[in-house]
């Protein structure tokens, strides 16, 4: 089975605490929301205390046009991006030895807060020394979701191709979509949440010649699941002034009704059950959403600290938390024949789950 090799993260420059963001939205919206500070203990409440974000708190108190937002996106997600691949190639926390860029077969690049035709991943293959053969797939879109369906389209990349070795880049940069004249309740709950990352996995196929230093999590299955008529659940609403957030605040009971029997059948599939699972590799959607995940599938605490560490720390960066999650895992001490199911969701309404087993040794 192919198999997770590295994984490397990257933080965007300007670290901001919670109870400054909190001071800002008071100061933006308290004209347009009168009862504003009893929407704000949401920003508390959500369990964040930290977040990065790629340009200085300043820089949101002005307008900024679509067009100047995105190319700022499309400048820091290329050079955040060829950082993360820089480091997931040379990682010797899992590497005995770097790996070159001439090495990698395909490249999946995965975001939806910023657009690029050629697209990023393109311009990363400029600056670093790749083959020109490399295979670029990128893939928009899929929001919070998009992490956890990188790894499984490389998964099946890899299966394809067994000597394969793929990159599943991973750039989100929420915060250059902020819209300071959206005064919309779905706006202040996505500004308490969301944040900008950028995260890079190395996946290689069973006859790929790459070496690593601790065990590895193999990926055995992965399984896609769309909810029919789900659109206005979560996504965004293109208007002229950009990405504007459409963030349901029935997300956590739709979790609550939806997502048990989708793992519950899905690990039939492999004669598993929940109980099975070790490590429980969740994309940390917010406070309520890794509620609903922990009462739906009977989830201890134990099981879901690092993604409450990383919400804590990072907050919600759409799709590469899931991957700074599993970067936890992986380089924390598991016993070899561990399950762990990484689980993310996203727009459409989707969820993507993708089965791991540590222990194979590349």
């Amino acid at each position: 089975m192919p198999t997770i090799v590295s994984v490397s993260t990257f933080h965007p420059p300007h670290e901001l605490m919670q109870g400054e963001v909190t001071d800002f939205v008071r100061e933006l919206f308290q004209e347009d929301f009168q009862d504003i500070e009893r929407l704000l203990p949401v920003f508390q409440n959500g369990q964040i205390k930290k977040r990065h974000l790629s340009m200085p708190l300043e820089w949101f108190r002005h307008e900024h046009s679509l067009k100047e937002r995105n190319d700022l996106y499309i400048k820091l997600a290329t050079d955040y991006g060829t950082k993360a691949v820089e480091s997931c190639l040379k990682d010797d926390r899992f590497l005995e030895q770097p790996l070159s860029f001439g090495e990698i077969d395909a490249i999946f690049f995965i975001s939806s807060s910023g657009m690029a035709t050629p697209g990023i991943e393109s311009r990363i293959m400029n600056r670093l020394p790749f083959s020109a053969d490399t295979k670029r797939i990128p893939i928009w879109g899929l929001g919070c979701a998009g992490g956890a369906v990188g790894v499984s389209r490389a998964h099946e990349y890899c299966l394809a191709f067994p000597k394969a070795k793929v990159l599943v880049l991973s750039v989100e940069l929420c915060s250059l979509t902020f819209q300071r004249n959206d005064r919309s309740k779905s706006n202040l709950i996505g500004t308490s949440l969301f944040a900008d990352g950028v995260a890079c996995a190395l996946i290689a196929g069973d006859a790929a010649d790459v070496k690593t230093k601790r065990l590895t999590p193999s990926i055995l299955r992965t399984e896609s699941k769309l909810m029919p008529d789900s659109e206005d659940v979560m996504g965004w609403d293109m208007r002229d002034s950009g990405l504007h957030v459409i963030f349901s605040r029935d997300i956590p009971s739709i979790i609550r009704r939806w997502l048990g029997v989708f793992v519950e059948t899905f690990l039939q599939k492999q004669n598993l059950s929940i109980d099975k699972i070790e490590h429980f590799v969740a994309h940390p959607g917010g406070k309520k959403v890794l509620d609903a995940y922990e009462d739906t599938l009977h989830l201890t605490k134990e099981k879901t600290v690092h993604a409450w560490d990383v919400l804590s720390e990072f907050g919600n960066m759409s799709s590469p938390t899931v991957l700074y999650v599993l970067e936890r895992f992986m380089i924390n001490e598991v016993r070899k024949g561990d399950y762990g199911l990484m689980a993310a969701l996203g727009p459409g309404f989707c969820g993507e789950l993708v089965l791991l087993e540590w222990g194979k040794e590349t």
